[in-house]
């Protein structure tokens, strides 16, 4: 079966001080173009990748190998949507937000670091 692979986007873009609140926009457009590159690093087998994002990005658009879901409240909410909506299946979630590593946990999720996406600072 395929692995769901849930990005937090305002998180792991936030987690590298490159400038990213200077375009947000054009931050997470980077972030899905890598991740349509790479899928999951170090994961074997297939993965469906979905780049959370809220904000200013909520504009950046769907790639092929990335379905981008724009948050029309809170992008932590929508994760912890997103996992709760895929009873059984394998999900790993990337996010360094402690609160919600323990949400999407306690639902059963797989959890991993920005830099498992970004590589180190």
């Amino acid at each position: 079966m395929t692995t769901l692979v849930i990005i937090d986007g305002a998180n792991v873009v936030g987690s590298v001080p490159d400038g990213w609140w200077r375009d947000r926009h054009g931050a997470a457009e980077r972030l899905r173009d890598r991740l349509a590159e790479t899928g999951l690093p170090g994961h074997e087998g297939p993965v469906e990748v979905v780049l959370v994002v809220e904000g200013a990005a909520r504009s950046v658009e769907s790639v092929p190998g990335v379905r981008v879901d724009a948050a029309t409240g809170s992008g932590d909410d929508r994760i912890v949507e997103l996992v709760a909506a895929a009873p059984g299946r394998d999900c790993v979630v990337v996010t360094a937000d402690r609160e919600l590593r323990r949400r999407v946990g306690e639902l059963g999720a797989e959890v991993a670091g920005p830099r498992s996406v970004r590589g180190p600072a």
